[in-house]
């Protein structure tokens, strides 16, 4: 008995090691198709990731809704995958696994996922960011995107840099002290904005029962997090004998200031603003404001969704920072455009959307986001944002900028001599051209455009 088992003992080791002819990795090394029981998904002539399908306008596919699983094959050319391969992150980059064939020539990364950056966790809250260092082309703004629960308090602190805000969702109580020694205290909710320039000592509190989640912007790409001056680790290096000093108070009354900084912690429930508001003869009010309700700006109807656009023009304070807040509906488009005085730094709330970046010398390429994603567009690049989902997709595009600038490509051909035009772009197609002179006569800039497609 001891006998026959080691025999199949050996056979089955020897059949272990011997490749299996017909299994699937074997099949595909020897030209051979799958059969159907090896398939992940179905094969239909309409399947975009297919060697018999045929897009000579590199329409759009959205592979996360339509669950598909995106190969590398376009018109006839490309090959399957035999190495390695996340099925995940090709699905969420279906435009990076089968490009355009309009794409060309080397340009640096232009995407990058809060979902990849390390989150900090403290009591009650968690932070993460994208900086320079996460995303090198991030040069002239970073991001921080912060939870702080109900009553937990991101303390005191001030920046080199200054700080923009976005509430992505719930309460938070926000105080600072102006240059002039006058207080400010704010409560806030979803698609508020605060602004505090540098040195602006400021401080931020979660409210309501889920408190809240936002997104900082600073106007520095090397901005980091564990660089901020915080007064809990301030005093912590400071000597006992100063601090009295400076408060006029005996040393003993400072014996058990925190060690370290807290940076994150939970707080008490704060009453209301006139509750919490300081008092005294000497005390006073900020004459700046500091905030803005972004969302209840009146938007921009277009033909394909809504813009609202915040600056120094309606927001005052805010100097070196501007946005606009983006709703494309689906199968619409951010126009063609560009913008001649800042980088773009993009953050995608909802929906899916892929975007051609157009860096000249004939380089292009394109980069698909998803909800929590970044985005770079290199200042004067041409580049467009298509929802290519089934739901709005609603954006960010923030700058480092005063006001918010951008150029239309349908604008720029319209206001500009005809003949020009017809002569740059349709010198050889007669019919083509006068049809294109129609479309751009008289032009009315559309910054979320549904186009003939979506219509």
């Amino acid at each position: 008995m001891r006998f026959t088992g080691s025999l199949l003992a050996l056979g089955i080791a020897l059949v272990s090691a011997v490749p299996l002819q017909d299994s699937p990795r074997q099949r595909l090394l020897d030209g051979k198709p799958l059969p159907s029981k090896y398939r992940t998904r179905s094969v239909s002539v309409t399947d975009p990731y297919t060697p018999s399908y045929r897009d000579p306008y590199d329409t759009a596919v959205d592979s996360v809704g339509e669950g598909l699983d995106p190969l590398p094959f376009r018109n006839g050319q490309g090959a399957t995958v035999l190495g390695p391969w996340n099925k995940d992150r090709s699905r969420q980059n279906p435009d990076l696994v089968r490009p355009p064939s309009t794409d060309h020539g080397n340009l640096p990364s232009l995407r990058w996922s809060f979902a990849d950056s390390h989150i900090r966790i403290e009591e009650g809250g968690w932070t993460r960011q994208t900086t320079v260092r996460e995303l090198p082309t991030s040069v002239e703004l970073a991001g921080v995107n912060m939870r702080l629960e109900k009553g937990v308090i991101r303390e005191l602190h001030w920046h080199k840099e200054a700080e923009w805000g976005y509430v992505l969702e719930g309460n938070v109580r926000v105080t600072a002290l102006d240059y002039e020694g006058g207080n400010f205290i704010d409560d806030l909710e979803k698609g508020d904005l605060w602004y505090f320039p540098s040195g602006i000592p400021h401080s931020l509190q979660g409210l309501g029962d889920n408190g809240t989640e936002f997104l900082l912007i600073f106007d520095d790409g090397s901005f980091s997090e564990e660089s901020t001056f915080l007064v809990t680790d301030w005093l912590a290096h400071t000597p006992k004998s100063v601090i009295a000093k400076n408060f006029h108070l005996a040393p003993e009354i400072f014996a058990h200031l925190p060690e370290k900084e807290k940076y994150i912690f939970q707080g008490s429930q704060p009453g209301s603003i006139d509750q919490e508001r300081p008092e005294g003869s000497n005390v006073k009010k900020s004459k700046y404001q500091f905030t803005h309700k972004m969302l209840a700006q009146d938007p921009k109807i277009t033909s394909g969704g809504q813009v609202r656009i915040t600056d120094s023009k309606n927001f005052p304070v805010s100097k070196t920072v501007a946005a606009a807040h983006v709703i494309i509906e689906p199968g619409a488009l951010r126009e063609m455009h560009w913008h001649p005085n800042a980088d773009e730094w993009s953050f995608f709330i909802s929906g899916r959307a892929r975007v051609t970046v157009f860096a000249a010398e004939g380089n292009a390429r394109t980069f698909n986001y998803l909800p929590g994603d970044v985005g770079i567009v290199p200042r004067n690049m041409g580049h467009f944002v298509e929802n290519i989902g089934d739901e709005p997709l609603v954006m960010l595009e923030i700058f480092r900028a005063d006001e918010f600038h951008d150029i239309s490509l349908f604008q720029w051909l319209g206001e500009t001599p005809q003949r020009q035009v017809a002569d740059t772009l349709f010198s050889d197609d007669e019919e083509a051209r006068q049809k294109f002179l129609d479309a751009i006569e008289n032009p009315k800039k559309d910054e979320v455009t549904k186009g003939t497609e979506a219509q």
